[in-house]
């Protein structure tokens, strides 16, 4: 089985300046370099036929390359308790626009559609089970503006969990140069 997702890899200098800010919040489990993407689409478990069937339809999607910028920081909580720490990114139409093409394709090849709302973000830090208390964080980051970087492709990860945390592989780019 393969757990999959499709996300966008930041650039190095966008990470370095998201790596820069952690730290400072009480039982945060804090993303590395390697964990750091913007999900269009979360997969789950899927045999090996399933992977390939949706990395194919992954290669047809196409869009219009666009800018975007991580801007300010926010919180996901889970039943009040906040258990994951985030940085925003911008604008939010295109992105939606690219996950709902990501979507139509991992539906097409027998994939449960998305449920949840999309809410463009990189995420920072998990937290366990008693949440966390990030408010100081959040005040000090509020302003977290980035150069805009420009998104012209996206990829199929697959996500391998271990002892130190998910490990994260692309398993195909799809963007310019990739092959069609």
């Amino acid at each position: 089985m393969h757990r999959l997702f499709v996300a966008i890899r930041p650039p190095a200098a966008h990470r370095a300046q998201l790596l820069a800010l952690m730290g400072g919040v009480a039982g945060a489990r804090w993303q590395r370099d390697d964990q750091l993407h913007l999900t269009l689409r979360f997969i789950g478990e899927v045999d090996r036929h399933r992977a390939s069937d949706i990395a194919d339809a992954l290669r047809t999607i196409r869009f219009a390359p666009f800018d975007a910028r991580i801007a300010g920081v926010g919180v996901f909580d889970r039943r009040g308790l906040i258990d994951t720490l985030w940085a925003g990114v911008q604008p939010r139409d295109p992105l939606a626009s690219l996950h709902r093409k990501v979507d139509r394709a991992c539906v097409a090849m027998g994939q449960p559609p998305e449920e949840r709302a999309y809410w463009p973000h990189i995420t920072l830090a998990r937290f366990g089970r008693s949440g966390a208390i990030v408010d100081p964080f959040l005040a000090t980051h509020a302003a977290l503006n980035s150069p805009p970087f420009t998104i012209d492709s996206f990829a199929l990860f697959e996500s391998r969990l271990g002892n130190n945390g998910a490990h994260y592989q692309i398993v195909e780019d799809y963007g310019p140069g990739s092959p069609d």
